[in-house]
């Protein structure tokens, strides 16, 4: 293989994944695509192979033996992983917390906050050992404020926050950078899975406003793992420009 970076993608089958694994194999990034949905894993492969080299894991985030694994399958010459996006994420209903949903609570804790550890485990150590590594966790404007409703999933994204920065700390002496990016309105399969495949209710949330697409987030993760080597963009907000906040946004 090449001296392509090797970039590890979790949830590359849709949203920011997908656009991300475009734009990264448009930059000679070698890549491992992850996801659940095994069909849409080998459609991206199919159209990316002809750029650069790439390989596919299913596997659920969720699933702790099934990650390990899963990981642990991986040809010699591709588990030299350089970049871990952490991408994989979810949120489930929008209730109040004393009518909320507890199969929503384990969905959304499941995979925002123990998927994303249960992956770096098995990507850091090798990092440590070399020395060298390049951790992207995607967060949410949520995980800065909490809004009305969205208690539990504002939690799982707090704790992805505290843990990029507890990454970063652990991780300084061995040079691993760690970056958190945390997007507001971004329209993506998000709000359909939140409201359960209610297409009118998810596309609402997008209504009288240009929100950010999976594009925009793509490019500021490639902005960010081709700082020069000194340089960590450690923690970056970003918005439509219609969305000040969690809760206020300019709607035409």
């Amino acid at each position: 293989m090449s001296s392509s970076r090797i970039a590890l993608i979790t949830g590359a089958t849709s949203g920011i994944g997908e656009a991300t694994a475009r734009l990264l194999a448009k930059n000679n990034f070698k890549l491992i695509l992850c996801g659940r949905r095994e069909d849409r894993l080998k459609a991206l492969q199919t159209e990316l192979s002809s750029k650069i080299e790439v390989t596919t894991l299913a596997f659920d985030v969720r699933d702790r033996e099934d990650v390990s694994k899963t990981l642990r399958s991986l040809p010699e010459a591709w588990k030299a992983i350089d970049v871990l996006i952490n991408n994989a994420g979810n949120a489930h209903g929008l209730d109040p917390v004393q009518t909320g949903s507890l199969d929503d609570w384990d969905a959304m804790i499941d995979i925002n906050v123990k998927g994303l550890l249960y992956v770096s485990r098995e990507i850091l150590p090798g990092m440590v050992e070399r020395k060298s590594g390049h951790i992207i966790n995607l967060g949410s404007i949520a995980g800065k404020e909490v809004y009305g409703n969205g208690n539990v999933y504002c939690a799982s994204k707090f704790a992805v926050d505290a843990l990029t920065r507890g990454m970063r700390i652990d991780l300084n002496a061995a040079g691993i950078k760690v970056t958190a990016i945390h997007p507001g309105l971004v329209e993506t399969e998000f709000s359909l899975v939140r409201f359960k495949g209610d297409a009118d209710r998810a596309s609402s949330v997008y209504k009288g406003l240009e929100p950010l697409r999976g594009e925009d987030i793509a490019d500021l993760i490639l902005f960010a793992l081709t700082r020069p080597a000194h340089v960590v963009v450690a923690d970056l907000v970003v918005l439509p420009t219609a969305q000040a906040s969690a809760t206020v946004v300019n709607r035409k």
